[in-house]
């Protein structure tokens, strides 16, 4: 029987079916603008981004794993890449490089250089401590946890600040051993 090739981010972002770009993008920024509205507070505003993007990635891993047909990662630093590459891809129709890695390989940045979440969007003045794409890091932080690593993501540039790049830092904090719920019959 042969062996299943790994779907490349390109083929199934061609494949899939999709919301256009605009109405997503304009969805995703009245969310925001109500949030701010409700929470009144950035820092409330920046928490809960975070959380519905972890919300997020936890249910989305099942999707990109049924899709992509990638097969378990060996390392963090091939799963750094499959995310860039593949996961960014497939969801968002971007690449992301991936850089920056420590000399544990325990901590990198993805790089983007086009963020589709941030067309039209210029933030006021008073929204200065806003990390507007909030949500992908709770989605990049849920999806990870959800293959046995746990994560901390943080925004260190951002274009909406005035950065040259998107860059969000993924730090590897540990890899959690697979627990199985069931025990086997012997």
């Amino acid at each position: 029987m042969p062996a299943v090739a790994p779907r490349s981010g390109d083929a199934i972002f061609a494949s899939a079916e999709r919301v256009n770009a605009e109405l997503f993008t304009l969805t995703y920024g009245a969310i925001v603008r109500q949030l701010i509205t409700d929470l009144e507070e950035v820092d409330e505003v920046n928490k809960q981004l975070d959380q519905m993007g972890y919300n997020i990635g936890v249910r989305l891993i099942d999707e990109f794993l049924a899709k992509s047909n990638v097969s378990r990662c060996v390392d963090f630093k091939e799963t750094a890449e499959v995310i860039a590459k593949v996961g960014f891809k497939m969801f968002l129709g971007v690449t992301a490089t991936v850089t920056n890695w420590d000399a544990e390989g325990t901590t990198c940045s993805l790089v983007l250089e086009d963020n589709p979440l941030v067309d039209f969007v210029e933030l006021p003045d008073t929204c200065q401590g806003l990390h507007y794409c909030n949500v992908l890091n709770g989605v990049v932080r849920g999806a990870l946890e959800m293959v046995s690593m746990k994560t901390e993501v943080t925004w260190i540039r951002d274009m909406l600040r005035g950065d040259d790049a998107y860059e969000l830092q993924v730090k590897l904090l540990k890899q959690i051993p697979e627990e199985y719920p069931y025990k086997d019959d012997e």
